[in-house]
């Protein structure tokens, strides 16, 4: 299921750096932070959904590069995000 543009939206307008931001790395991980969430809860009542499991980790692909790079570039936004999404650094 895609997101609801009212709360892409919520999510966009919070961890966007500026107006308009839709292409920073904060944003991107954050949409695919709840992605992420969203399919992990539909994997564990459809376990044999191995289309959507596949998926799933091609998300988590995309969101580790993006973590890494915006480690490299800008340690400070990296720990934000970090902690404000729950996540874990490795």
């Amino acid at each position: 299921m895609a997101l609801d543009s009212a709360k892409k939206q919520e999510i966009v307008s919070k961890f966007a750096r500026k107006e308009g931001d839709t292409g920073s790395p904060e944003v991107q991980i954050a949409l695919l932070t709840n992605r992420i969430t969203y399919l992990t809860e539909h994997l564990k009542t459809n376990k044999k959904d191995h289309s959507s499991r596949l998926g799933l980790l091609k998300l988590v692909g995309r969101r580790k590069h993006l973590m890494k790079y915006l480690k490299k570039k800008d340690y400070t936004r990296f720990s934000e995000i970090v902690s404000e999404l729950g996540l874990r650094d490795k």
